[in-house]
């Protein structure tokens, strides 16, 4: 099946860095103090974010709406452990790739001038190296929601990917992360990655939506879609396509479809010219960002 080409091998291949160094936008715990204005300032307009926007929509959320909060504080009423995330995609979900190391410990990861994320690590620990039952090679959204790709030895008849691992994972939050092989039906993935959001808003799980880092639809329509949603419903954008615009080809393999693997290694320029640290780096800031805005 064609879509079968868009799955990374069983194991990761280093890619090899190349020797340019990229500055890499650093966030910082606490956000530096800024000057109020003067009182004879005259009221700055807010532009309303529009779904053209995307390309321009910052890495990491800058503010959380009263409605993601809301959802959140409605999963804890129902019991939804807050130290508990689930992933939610295809084959760049596996721990393999995403995130996995941060559940082994530091031999398998280094900080650098990122270790405010520590507390973020400590706090989710359990939710980094799980093999999801919403993720596997080659779904996409529609896989998602069909009782027919379910793991049949841990969930129960009828049930779909997604509801199992939240059944059994309980997570408080859920990173969604599809649309690569969605490119054959994008005419479907609007509707789709909609059932997605409400179910996870109906179960108290607050989604949280990631761009794509490639353009196999040549368009960049399902980005569009996938920000047009959330700013709809309100809940959180993370803009991984624009993290890996300034690394060489924009983070990705020659295929056009596979980002480029390093280490988590964040203090290696090297290993930091490829695309997977970006993606974990910015998941881990991600969570890191939920965390300190949910505790308030």
């Amino acid at each position: 099946m064609l879509w079968q080409y868009f799955f990374p091998p069983a194991s990761p291949q280093a890619v090899e860095p190349i020797q340019t160094e990229t500055p890499l936008a650093n966030r910082s715990a606490d956000p530096a103090p800024t000057l109020e204005a003067a009182s004879t300032s005259l009221p700055t307009a807010t532009r309303t974010p529009s779904p053209e926007d995307w390309k321009n929509a910052p890495v990491i959320p800058e503010s959380l709406s009263d409605r993601a909060r809301e959802i959140y504080a409605t999963g804890l009423e129902m019991g939804r452990n807050p130290q508990a995330f689930s992933k939610v995609g295809d084959c760049g979900g596996t721990p393999s790739w995403f995130l996995g190391p941060f559940d082994i410990g530091p031999s398998d990861y280094r900080l650098g001038k990122y270790q405010y994320l520590d507390g973020v690590i400590a706090y989710f620990q359990g939710s980094y190296g799980r093999d999801s039952l919403a993720v596997r090679d080659g779904f996409n959204a529609a896989a998602i929601l069909s009782p027919i790709r379910a793991n049949h030895k841990l969930c129960e008849a009828s049930e779909t990917p997604l509801a199992c691992e939240f059944r059994i994972n309980n997570p408080s939050i859920a990173l969604i992360m599809v649309g690569t092989n969605d490119v054959y039906h994008v005419d479907k993935f609007e509707g789709r990655l909609r059932q997605i959001i409400e179910y996870s808003i109906e179960q108290g799980i607050l989604p949280v939506l990631a761009s794509k880092p490639d353009n196999l639809e040549g368009d960049h329509s399902i980005n569009r879609i996938i920000y047009a949603l959330a700013l709809e419903y309100g809940i959180p954008y993370w803009n991984v396509w624009r993290a890996l615009q300034d690394l060489p080809d924009g983070g990705l393999q020659e295929d056009g479809a596979h980002v480029t693997f390093a280490g988590n290694y964040f203090d290696n320029p090297q290993a930091m010219q490829a695309g997977w640290p970006h993606r974990n780096l910015t998941a881990l800031q991600v969570l890191d960002f939920l965390r300190r805005e949910l505790e308030e």
